[in-house]
Order: C-alpha cells, then structure tokens, then sequence
C-alpha cells in the first residue's frame, strides 16, 4: 500500500497499524486512537480487505481496533497465515509526527518519543491542503508563538481582567467558567492571552487535549469534513479535547452550517466539563450574523474586555520590550512612541523594532530624531490636526496636573510652569493668535501669553533637561 498512497499518507495512517490476530475469516489490526481507527476505516478499509483477501481467500473481513498490544508471544519475524509476514507483529510501530493525528513536532513530541499510545494535544489546525482528501491531522505546537506567554505580558487596567481570568482558566484543575470569552479590538492582547494559556497548561499538565485554531480554520476543517463525508472523524477530533480555544469567532458570522456545528461542539465540549476559550472583536451580543442561541451560549461563562490602551500601559510595554534589546533605547525616545501611537500594541511594537533594526544595521544611535525620521509614515498615520485642547491635555498628562488648571487662576509654580508651556506650544503649532490663545486659558490677556513664550524660551536656554522636555512634548504634538 505503501506505493499506492504515497510515504507521507503510509507513514501518518498505515504504519502505526499492529497485527493483533488473524481469527477465522476475520483480521484484527489495532491504532492507537479512535481519531486513526475511524479515518483508517473510511479511506483504507476496502482496499486492506482486498489485499488481505489476496493473500488468503478465506480472510473476508478486516477489523480495525484501538489501544490493544500486539501478542508478546509473537517472535520476531513470525509469518502469518498462509505465510504472509507481517511487520507490525514484529515491533511495536514507531509513532511519527505525522502519525499522530492529534500530534506533531515540538516539544511534547519529544516526550512522547516513539511510544505507540499518543502523545499530549497542544494543536492548532493547518490551513487544509486540496490533496490527499478528508480531515488533516493535527500539528503539535504549530501556530503558537513562543514569546506569547503570561511572564511576557504587561498588565495595567485594560487588561487586568481578562490577564486575571485567563490566568484562572490555564491554572485550575476545575472549569472555573464556561467559556471564558475575551473581547475587544485589533492588537491589545487577545491572541497573546490565548497563547499564554495554552503554553501555560502546556507547561503545568502535558496530558492535558489542547486545541487552539482561529474561527476561519475551524470553518474550513468543518467544510473539508463534508465535502469528503467525514463528518464522524470531525467530531470526534473536536468533541474528545480537554481545552478547545478558538480565535477571532467573529469570522463565522452568517456562517449558519459552520455556526449550527459549533454549537453542537460548544454543548458537547460544557455537557463533559472541558473548557472553552474564545476571542472576538466584539462582545457576544454584539456579534452581528451570530445566531442569537450561540450569542447566549458564547455569553454564558466570564465576558472580559480589554480595553484600548492607556499611556502608562504603552510605556510598560515598550519598557518590557525595550529592557530585552541589546541597544541602548533613550527613556524620551519610549515616552515620544508611547504618546504618538495609540491605535494598538502590534504598531507600538513594529515600530520599536523598527528603530532597533535601523540602528543595528546602520550603526546609528536611537534618539528622537532618528525616531521621528525613520516613523514618519507610521506617525503620519497617527497624527490629526493640532488643537489648543489636544496640546492642553498632553501637557497636562505630562506633569501630572489636572486640565481644569489650565483655565484655572492658580499662580502656584507646579501649575503655572506646565500652563506656560502649553500656551508656548500653542503659539508654536497652531494657527491662533496671541488673543485666542489667551482666551482658551481661562480668559487672559495676550500680553499674559506673550509673557508665557519669553519665560519657556528663556528656561529653554539655561535648563537641558527642560528644554528636552519641552521638545518631547512638540515632537509629540507636531504633524
């Protein structure tokens, strides 16, 4: 059959097969999971009953079995019946990654060596292949990146529900919520929090079935499965794991086969106590196109928003990432990036990569400059038309004090200082004229504001670390 299938089809289905006996007109054969033995029966019964036959006219019906060992009576070499040499009664077969169709290469591979019992799941589903027919085995590890893991990740309020429930789920014993859903937009964190658990149960319970796939791939796995009518090995490939994680559930919206199937799994998967973990861009009620039972089942467990990200979260994170390059990155340098790119943490983090890459290879030091110089398209794309409120609000945030001080009348240095400055920046990056400007700070006088500008550029000149500050601040206003 070897030359018949090919080696890639041999090795995932036909190898690990063990003559267990030849008992009348019957043969038995054993695999080790009920995954192989189904998809052995689908695609290769028929043709095993001929070759058998072929052998021996007698022998009309091929049993296919799992998890029993082949007879230890039986000596190397041993011929069957009518002399038909078996190799599978001669080892035990050597289980290959592309023989466990709920295993593959990776770590947990090498742990489960070239035992014939399979291996712990830790799986993410490839994107099917239009050869070779049915349902794809499973890829050990594939797909999880290695850097997403809980140490990695930096908490602050946006995120510090979904980080404590996702922590929950990958370290209890129990199913603590069914299912855990988390939600919000593009690049704050979600797929790192399912990553992390799947690493961390990894880690803690090897033995534990994990699968971890995105909502597009569970779809096309579910549309592989009936266009090669093999919906039973489907089934039993999703319903029989301990953790099934889905990724970006959104895309099977207004997917109604695909919806009604993973509603039956999500019944199946919290009738047995497994857990469930999903992530959308949405809440589940919000989800448009989602059939309003599932919308009700996807909502039954813990909901967890995460939340757009705050300053102190962006620099974190780019501290956390900066604290792991080789190359010095200026403190400034953290606080202008953080400021100007707020739209998600995967821009935040390309462009500090960006900026590390350039100075690697070109030998240049990382300064503002350079960074404003190297992002300016990214920063372009970030940036609107400065306003007096928007230059109120960043100086404000920058020393710490409230808004209303800006149009407030308090003298004292801690709010004059940083008043002074928005009004210097304001006269530096907008349009208004000295009157208006007055009028945004609470009604004052030109003159007041004329008074601010000589003040800011005369401290400017004497004091560096001010100076820096003061330019930090332009840099992140400026368009």
């Amino acid at each position: 059959m070897r030359s018949e299938v090919g080696d890639s089809a041999f090795r995932s289905w036909l190898k690990p097969l063990t003559l267990i006996a030849i008992n009348g007109q019957s043969v038995t054969l054993s695999v080790p999971t009920r995954f192989m033995r189904d998809w052995v029966n689908t695609h290769y019964a028929d043709r095993l009953r001929a070759l058998w036959a072929s052998e021996d006219p007698a022998l009309r019906n091929v049993e296919i079995v799992t998890g029993v060992a082949a007879p230890s009576k039986a000596a190397p070499g041993k011929a069957t019946a009518n002399g038909a040499r078996s190799e599978a009664a001669d080892t035990v077969p050597e289980i290959t990654p592309e023989a466990r169709p709920e295993a593959g290469n990776g770590s947990a591979q090498s742990e489960a060596g070239s035992s014939p019992v399979p291996g712990p799941v830790l799986a993410h589903l490839a994107a099917p292949a239009l050869h070779g027919g049915g349902l794809e085995p499973l890829e050990m590890e594939a797909g999880l990146d290695p850097r997403f893991t809980f140490e990695n990740f930096v908490v602050g309020k946006p995120n510090e529900l979904a980080f404590a429930a996702a922590r929950r789920a990958a370290e209890s014993s129990t199913v603590p919520f069914n299912p855990l859903f988390l939600y919000g937009g593009v690049g704050l964190g979600k797929t790192h929090l399912m990553h992390a658990i799947a690493w961390h149960i990894r880690k803690r319970d090897p033995n534990r079935r994990v699968i971890y796939l995105s909502a597009e791939k569970f779809m096309y796995q579910f549309i592989r499965a009936l266009r090669f009518k093999d919906t039973v090995a489907f089934k039993e490939q999703f319903r029989s794991v301990d953790v099934l994680m889905i990724d970006d559930v959104q895309f099977i919206s207004g997917k109604d086969s695909t919806q009604e199937e993973f509603f039956h799994t999500f019944n199946a998967l919290v009738d047995r106590n497994r857990q469930i973990v999903i992530s959308a861009d949405k809440s589940p009620h919000d989800l448009e196109g989602m059939e309003e039972r599932l919308r009700s089942r996807l909502g039954w467990g813990l909901v967890a928003d995460i939340h757009p990200t705050s300053y102190e979260l962006r620099l974190g994170i780019l501290q956390a990432k900066a604290e792991k390059c080789e190359i010095p990155i200026p403190y400034k340098v953290l606080e202008f990036l953080a400021h100007k790119i707020t739209s998600n943490v995967r821009e935040l983090e390309g462009a500090l990569n960006r900026l590390v890459a350039h100075a690697t290879l070109v030998g240049r030091p990382i300064s503002l400059e350079s960074a404003q110089e190297l992002l300016h398209d990214l920063l372009r794309a970030n940036d609107r038309r400065v306003t007096i409120e928007e230059i109120q609000k960043r100086v404000a945030e920058h020393f710490n004090i409230r808004i209303a001080d800006m149009h407030s009348a308090r003298r004292s240095r801690a709010v004059a200082r940083p008043r002074q400055v928005a009004m210097y920046l304001a006269k530096q990056l907008t349009a208004r004229s000295l009157p208006e400007i007055g009028r945004k700070f609470g009604g004052r006088d030109h003159t007041t504001v004329m008074h601010a500008v000589k003040k800011i550029e005369e401290l400017r000149g004497n004091d560096q670390s001010f100076a820096e500050d003061v330019e930090l601040l332009r840099r992140m206003l400026e368009s």
